[in-house]
């Protein structure tokens, strides 16, 4: 696993690694140059690499290129913008998915298929060309019908054993189910949201944990969502930190609401979880972007969330993001839970993700001791869509090594 935390330099100055540096030089200008390349290579690819279609299939086609360009941006502004417009955000959303997919496969599978069929010999030019149009057009639909059943559906439920060598034998087999990025939003997903919690409660877990990004929007205007949360039972104990998310909307309204569901709030403080004479150290950080936030008192602070515990305790840490990784590593963490991937959610855009977070999905170590469990997110955000990276709910079966 590839190290993306920061480095220094020999005077001490923190240095960002030069993928980082990267990814930062291309996300400044990406507002303006995607929604451009999103809609223009399908359109060329499709309607003017030798097609010669009819003069009216060109206009329509030309019409329907542009006027998604025009109205994805303008509906995604006015849905995630100030106005907040739930039917401009599902609108913009939706374009965003689907220009998305459609760019992919006209550039993976349109190009490679038009020299295969040259090379074997299939048809003439224009015949090739549309072939790879209707191909690249189909693959397309398929997926982004699949893909919104993928998004819509109840996750599947993953059983990951975990050992951790530090875990005393009365905490064998401690049952933690993990929740996150549930993502309540335009699209009101209220009995979703109730079938997830049914769905928890079914594992009969010790500890159930929430990673954050609850829902994009205030905690006022998504508590119908969010409701059946208060209906998740735990043995021992439901807890949950902040995301990059809640700080988009309100921060302390989400904090003080899960609050108020039976969820401990676990606020750079940690919980002691006994068991058969053993004790398991539980602990959680704001999310990394708290502290830029400028909301008083948010910030991620492991040191403060450990502060008087027994370091020979084992610890198990919240935190939303997986590049936290870092700090918890530094800090002995045993067990580091996180979200905020999703996954990748809409394939290739795993890559990008890549950039960004040192894990992508799944168990990952981290230096001598720690072990990272990144979750592909209960929910979505934004497009209503996952390609290739399915949604889930995770049961982590915490295993000793002192066990009988």
């Amino acid at each position: 696993m590839t190290d993306t935390s920061n480095t220094r330099s020999a005077d001490g100055e923190a240095r960002t690694p030069r993928p980082r540096r990267l990814l930062y030089r291309v996300m400044r200008y990406l507002p303006a140059i995607a929604p451009v390349l999103l809609w223009a290579v399908p359109y060329w690819v499709l309607l003017h690499t030798g097609q010669r279609w009819p003069l009216p299939v060109t206009l329509t086609g030309t019409a329907l290129f542009v006027l998604g360009l025009v109205v994805m941006p303008v509906a995604m502004a006015r849905g995630h913008g100030r106005r907040q417009q739930d039917r401009a955000a599902v609108l913009g959303d939706s374009l965003l998915g689907g220009s998305w997919v459609l760019f992919t496969w006209s550039v993976l599978l349109g190009v490679p298929l038009r020299i295969a069929l040259a090379l074997a010999g299939v048809g003439e030019g224009q015949d090739r060309a549309r072939i790879v149009t209707w191909a690249v057009l189909g693959v397309t639909a398929v997926l982004l019908a699949w893909g919104y059943v993928e998004a819509r559906r109840v996750p599947r439920v993953r059983q990951v054993d975990v050992r951790l060598p530090r875990l005393g034998a009365g905490l064998e087999g401690l049952r933690v189910a993990l929740i996150t990025d549930t993502h309540y939003g335009p699209l009101d997903r209220a009995r979703w949201s109730a079938r997830v919690c049914e769905t928890v409660n079914g594992l009969d877990a010790d500890v159930v944990c929430h990673t954050g990004d609850i829902a994009d929007g205030t905690a006022d205007r998504r508590r119908a969502q969010a409701a059946p949360l208060g209906t998740v039972r735990a043995s021992r104990a439901k807890v949950y930190v902040t995301g990059n998310h809640e700080y988009y909307s309100e921060a302390q309204g989400w904090v003080d609401l899960m609050d108020e569901l039976g969820w401990e709030p676990l606020r750079n403080r940690h919980l002691l979880l006994e068991r058969g004479g053993d004790t398991l150290v539980v602990a959680g950080v704001d999310d990394v972007t708290a502290q830029s936030s400028g909301l008083p008192g948010h910030r991620a602070d492991v040191a403060a969330a450990l502060s008087g515990a027994d370091p020979d305790l084992p610890v198990l840490l919240l935190a939303h993001q997986p590049k936290f990784v870092d700090r918890a590593a530094a800090a002995g963490v045993d067990l580091q839970l996180s979200g905020h991937t999703h996954g990748g959610q809409i394939w290739p855009f795993h890559h990008l993700v890549r950039l960004d977070q040192p894990a992508l999905a799944g168990l990952s170590r981290h230096g001598t001791r720690t072990q990272l469990y990144t979750s592909r997110g209960t929910g979505f955000w934004g497009p209503p869509f996952r390609v290739f990276a399915p949604s889930e709910i995770t049961l982590l079966v915490l295993r000793s090594p002192h066990a009988a």
